[in-house]
């Protein structure tokens, strides 16, 4: 736990099943908003994908001493997964003058909430260089109404390459995926093109933004016989691990993401941030901002926590033995 943080009860199950009760509903009532200081939460995606992040969210949220209906109210928006939703649906909460706008799950989150107001407090949470992103000043003085928590999610995309050519020594090809609609997507994909000419490997980088693209994607890889599959850090495909793992296992593509839910769902491997630990702090931000502090003075913080996750089962159905150094190497293996 980060220093001058203490543990205060966390929410209890009824308190959480009840959170993700009201995330499903568009619009609050508006008399609890009246009497309660309101949280606007900016979802890319809807409730049931965010469900184990509201979760972390609403623990930070009981740590700087509020919960959902107690002593705070939030009003949730939901993209659906379409990123061209975001910016009405930010404008949306800024016009009902939400004490703080949390924007978690990525850059693109982030980007709309930040068009939508330049005076509400915002709280992000992302994977990418917020100060490349133009969101804040520094990370050690946000400046503006900005701050929150980033993680090393994008910056590690070029370690999953290694790990996959860890696994496959005497492959010279692997695909990527990239979901073009991403903010960050040309900068991962110009660094994996970097280091994969360093590793003297061939990339095919493979498009995906839409659930038809995504199957396509799989076949693709397995038409091609491609070594196996790395995925770009994206919230877009973080969000659909479940999916993911499910065309993996129907094509038979080894492949690595970076949310560990896709080798917990069946998928071979998972490299990224501790998503945990970002969204807690995202609603520790948000409470401090609550009780009056300013997203100027507060530091963006940084989880430099990452996992790698490998899942023995996959890797037995795809007949592949994988190297003692990379078992060494894994948070988890899943036998």
């Amino acid at each position: 736990m980060p220093c001058g943080l203490r543990q205060v009860a966390r929410p209890s199950r009824r308190e959480i099943i009840a959170l993700g009760a009201i995330a499903a509903v568009p619009h609050p009532a508006h008399a609890q908003q009246n009497a309660l200081p309101v949280i606007g939460y900016l979802g890319s995606e809807s409730p049931e994908p965010y469900g184990s992040r509201i979760v972390a969210f609403a623990e930070g949220l009981a740590e700087a001493g509020y919960a959902q209906g107690r002593n705070v109210a939030i009003d949730f928006r939901w993209a659906e997964g379409r990123y061209s939703r975001l910016p009405a649906l930010a404008m949306d909460l800024a016009d009902r003058q939400v004490t703080v706008m949390v924007a978690p799950g990525g850059a693109e989150v982030a980007l709309a909430a930040r068009s939508a107001t330049r005076t509400i407090p915002i709280v992000f949470e992302m994977g990418g260089d917020p100060v490349a992103l133009g969101l804040v000043a520094s990370l050690a003085r946000p400046g503006g109404n900005l701050t929150g928590v980033t993680s090393l999610s994008v910056e590690v995309s070029l370690k999953r390459l290694e790990f996959m050519s860890e696994l496959f020594p005497a492959a010279r090809a692997f695909a990527v995926a990239v979901n073009p609609a991403s903010p960050t997507a040309g900068s991962q994909s110009r660094n994996l093109q970097a280091a994969a000419g360093s590793l003297g490997l061939e990339l095919r980088i493979l498009n995906a933004s839409s659930e038809p693209e995504l199957d396509a994607m799989f076949a693709a890889v397995s038409e091609m016989q491609l070594a196996g599959l790395v995925f770009t850090s994206d919230p877009y495909f973080a969000y659909r691990s479940r999916r993911l793992a499910e065309l993996a296992v129907r094509h038979n593509v080894p492949a690595i993401t970076q949310a560990r839910d896709f080798p917990v769902a069946g998928g071979l491997m998972s490299y990224g941030g501790d998503f945990q630990q970002s969204h807690r702090h995202t609603g520790i931000y948000a409470g401090r901002i609550i009780k009056g502090e300013k997203p100027s003075d507060l530091p963006v913080q940084r989880v430099t926590k990452v996992e790698l996750f490998v899942n023995l089962k996959a890797a037995v159905r795809l007949g592949l033995a994988v190297p003692p150094s990379l078992l060494s190497s894994a948070d988890m293996v899943i036998e």
